[in-house]
């Protein structure tokens, strides 16, 4: 069975954007600009801060990484008191995947992740907006491998850097997942909103995450779900909504609708797509579709035939 998470990447068709490497000296602090992506970087050598929102400094040591899912600003520097410059502009990114501002007391490496736009809120709405992954979290020594194997591209000049960049950052996105999911970080939660990485930590509720994104198109019921999960309907229903934030077929109604929406956007016929899902007919599956995505399919499928012409 596909798991949770490879289903969601697939669904959505995520990739990883430019990333760069940044030397800095001396007093300094900088500001990166708010972009539709997911952000990270990570500290391979001193220390500096990271000033996030509302939130206190956090000091960041050589071999801590961070991860932002909500495309915020934010700021790093020398000394949080210092008033920022505008990064985007004070670096020349345009000659060099390196920045440099007054020195290489601290080395950092960041990147961003960018999806489908027709899912992308589905990875940012699903995760805490800060984690944070220590250099002495237990899965710290396999990142950092990784780490070191992207810093190294930085400088090769032969054939495909680029491309292992690509490749090594996105397997340091599904490393800092994993440790997120095994609670090695830290992470700055919103009440209410859904957070399925934490969910997967369950195992029982991981077992009926990966049994509804594996089959969207099953007649689930609380008691099927349940029995996967090995708890009673009580239990399972409450420790799911408490987890995911909706109520089990809730969850499964609007994850069946956003592979309904992803298939129309491939080209799939309205009725094509009802078959796929379990619907006995067209109209059963309209109703579906529009409670939850507010819009007909023929409207959606329409929508895509604007895009494509």
């Amino acid at each position: 069975m596909t798991d949770t998470l490879t289903t969601l990447f697939n669904l959505l068709d995520l990739r990883s954007a430019r990333c760069t490497r940044f030397e800095a000296g001396g007093d300094w602090s900088l500001r990166f600009p708010e972009k539709s992506a997911i952000k990270f970087a990570a500290v391979l050598k001193g220390t500096c801060f990271m000033l996030h929102g509302d939130r206190p400094p956090i000091r960041l040591r050589a071999g801590d990484v961070f991860l932002l899912s909500q495309y915020p600003s934010y700021v790093l520097a020398s000394d949080p008191a210092l008033p920022p410059e505008d990064g985007a502009r004070v670096i020349d990114w345009t000659q060099s995947d390196t920045g440099r501002y007054g020195g290489d007391e601290v080395v950092m490496i960041g990147g961003a992740y960018r999806a489908s736009p027709l899912h992308a809120h589905l990875l940012g709405d699903a995760l805490p907006p800060l984690m944070l992954i220590p250099a002495q979290a237990p899965s710290a020594a396999q990142i950092s491998r990784t780490l070191q194997s992207l810093e190294s591209e930085f400088t090769r000049t032969d054939i495909g850097a680029e491309m292992m960049r690509r490749h090594l950052t996105d397997m340091l996105l599904v490393q800092m997942l994993r440790a997120i999911s095994a609670r090695e970080g830290e992470t700055t939660a919103v009440p209410g909103q859904s957070n399925w990485i934490g969910a997967l930590t369950d195992r029982r509720l991981g077992a009926a995450l990966d049994a509804i994104h594996a089959n969207p198109e099953r007649n689930w019921t609380v008691a099927a779900l349940a029995g996967i999960a090995g708890m009673s309907r009580t239990a399972f229903s409450q420790g799911f909504r408490k987890a995911i934030g909706r109520a089990p077929i809730d969850y499964v109604l609007r994850w069946r609708m956003q592979v309904a929406e992803d298939l129309i956007h491939r080209g799939r016929s309205v009725s094509e797509v009802a078959g796929l899902l379990g619907y006995g007919s067209q109209s059963a599956f309209g109703v579906a579709f529009k409670r939850i995505k507010g819009r007909s399919p023929r409207a959606a499928l329409r929508g895509q035939a604007a895009r494509r012409a």
